[in-house]
């Protein structure tokens, strides 16, 4: 048979090339993946040995052992206060922010909006220091205790995501059209009810960029967390350095402890991947 092509079709080299290229980059993302679930699955002498893609035995101790050789529950669960504490702050506050900034003109709104937008071109850890005088001055002085604690690493992690959940959420506010507001304010509701009633259900998919954008900001963050942190607010990113002691280093289970604490991020990912896709796409044109 003839084989009949459109006009407009790619060419067949084109075809391949782009199958050869994407099946190697595939390959490539998840080398590391299929490594990091062998060597979880590996006893620890396998692992410190030469390295072989298809050992000849596997064992599930690693995934228990992980719970025991250092507090992982307790850092899961510092980990989630504090990525869930800051996600609700930054969002709850992003939203009225990004409201006053989308709807309505007032004096310094353009330098508002500059200034927390430049705030992301600074290395965080030019801030490490002068949050860390912050809090301890704090505590000496009016007793509340913000170094070592949760809610200090909350406020830490607000520095950085607030500014751009403010940025992302306004732009978004402003691909919604104004004449939902007005007809909100017609039937009777104040600028209050029509943001709740009117423009949040109409921002959802905006609202879950910014929550995944949030929580995973501050789930994986290492610098603050080392530093901001004692032996009981400890979080994941920072306490999966205990599996290395000064003697050995348990690759097992620090392999099998990644792939535990990244199962929160990934499923959460690909739930709300389509509300993502869709705040961030919406979001950026205006």
């Amino acid at each position: 048979m003839t084989d009949i092509r459109s006009p407009m079709a790619s060419p067949r080299s084109f075809v391949w090339t782009r199958r050869i290229v994407l099946t190697l980059l595939t390959a490539f993302a998840l080398a590391p993946v299929f490594v990091m679930v062998v060597s979880s699955l590996k006893p620890l002498q396998d692992v410190q040995g030469p390295f072989r893609w298809f050992p000849s035995g596997f064992t599930l101790r690693p995934y228990a052992d992980i719970w025991h050789t250092v507090p992982l529950a307790r850092y899961f669960l510092n980990s989630l206060i504090v990525a869930g504490g800051a996600t609700v702050a930054s969002v709850a506050v992003a939203i009225f922010a990004a409201y006053a900034v989308s709807r309505y003109r007032f004096a310094g709104r353009r330098f508002f909006t500059v200034t927390i937008l430049s705030t992301q071109m600074f290395p965080g850890i030019l801030f490490l220091l002068p949050l860390f005088l912050i809090f301890v001055n704090l505590g000496n002085t009016t007793g509340i205790a913000l170094y070592g604690s949760r809610g200090g690493l909350i406020l830490t992690y607000l520095t950085f995501s607030l500014p751009f959940s403010i940025w992302m959420l306004a732009g978004y506010f402003d691909s919604i059209p104004r004449d939902l507001d007005e007809a909100a304010l017609v039937d009777g509701n104040g600028p209050l009810g029509a943001l709740f009633r009117v423009v949040v259900p109409a921002a959802v998919p905006g609202i879950v960029a910014v929550c995944v954008y949030s929580f995973m900001t501050a789930w994986g963050e290492v610098l603050f967390a080392s530093v901001m942190t004692n032996d009981t607010t400890r979080t994941l990113a920072v306490g999966l350095q205990g599996y290395a002691t000064q003697t050995d280093v348990y690759w097992n289970q620090v392999m099998a402890a990644s792939l535990v604490v990244s199962v929160p991020v990934v499923a959460g990912f690909l739930l709300l991947q389509r509300y993502l896709v869709a705040g961030l796409t919406a979001g950026a044109v205006k």
